[in-house]
């Protein structure tokens, strides 16, 4: 297993609530100074050498911890993993230090072509081999370690010989990467898979979780009538989600924890509101342990 150096010097978000960075709330952060544990940035929006990005996000770095979210690293996608983008990740882990960098268990880019998706994997043991080499060589060129999430699905695979679960815990005992663990993700696959949530929960490596992820999701109906869940960041946090993060965090004791909202972005104070219930909770689940 692989060695892999801390990201920085104290290199774990404190076990509080956080928030999303939107540009929208650039100033009212500022100004406000909002009593939250961290921020988290999408690493792909601030692939640029300057401008209003950078210059906001290093005045709330200096104030904030600060979580690096990468989205287009095609960690489980069949080709190599595309060292410019490595190189760009590099030098903003440089430039920021981030107490934590995360990316997905998808595929989202096929040769030359990329596609604006996080895509799911067949669970056999040569993509097992493929994503253990693309994080040796991310952790590698990083020199960090890398929390890989959990992701949100729609369909299997036929073909694959592993369990989700499974395959995730055996990732990360061959990397040395730690856990994201997207509670929302964990309920939406297991409703479309029709699994069970806590059980599903039990057999993941909870030990080695770095962080959490709540979002609100989005329902439809498949093709045969079936109840469907998109994990669409549009929504507030469904009261299932919230009883399954306390189950969570029974299980693994206070996390940093974050609040994502991708869209239907709503006001500043509604999203204050939902880090702070995830503050009591970690507060109760403290006391506990």
């Amino acid at each position: 297993m692989l060695k892999i150096p801390s990201l920085a010097l104290d290199s774990r978000l404190p076990p509080k609530a956080g928030l999303g960075l939107k540009s929208e709330h650039f100033r009212e952060v500022l100004q406000t100074r909002p009593d939250l544990g961290f921020f988290e940035v999408h690493a792909e929006n601030y692939m640029v050498a300057g401008g209003p990005l950078h210059h906001f996000l290093g005045r709330i770095r200096e104030q904030y911890p600060l979580s690096l979210h990468g989205v287009g690293l095609s960690i489980g996608g069949e080709g190599p993993l595309d060292v410019a983008h490595l190189q760009r990740l590099a030098a903003l882990i440089e430039r920021y230090q981030p107490q934590s960098f995360s990316e997905h268990l998808a595929w989202s880019s096929h040769g030359p072509v990329f596609l604006n998706d996080l895509l799911p994997l067949a669970y056999d043991e040569a993509t097992l081999d493929r994503v253990c080499q693309h994080i040796d060589q991310v952790q590698s060129s990083l020199k960090c370690r890398l929390l890989l999430e959990n992701p949100a699905t729609y369909l299997g695979f036929e073909t694959s010989t592993l369990d989700e679960p499974d395959f995730m815990s055996e990732v990360i005992r061959r990397t040395g990467c730690g856990l994201l663990l997207d509670v929302n993700n964990v309920y939406v696959s297991c409703v479309n898979h029709c699994r069970d949530p806590l059980a599903y929960l039990d057999a993941l490596p909870l030990h080695a979780t770095g962080e959490i992820h709540l979002a609100g999701f989005a329902e439809d109906t498949d093709s045969l009538g079936e109840r469907l869940l998109i994990d669409d960041h549009g929504a507030p946090i469904d009261d299932t989600v919230w009883q399954l993060y306390l189950k969570a965090l029974e299980r693994t004791g206070p996390v940093a924890t974050l609040i994502e909202r991708d869209n239907h972005v709503p006001a500043w104070e509604v999203l204050l509101a939902e880090a702070h219930q995830a503050d009591r909770l970690l507060s109760a689940a403290g006391a506990r342990s």
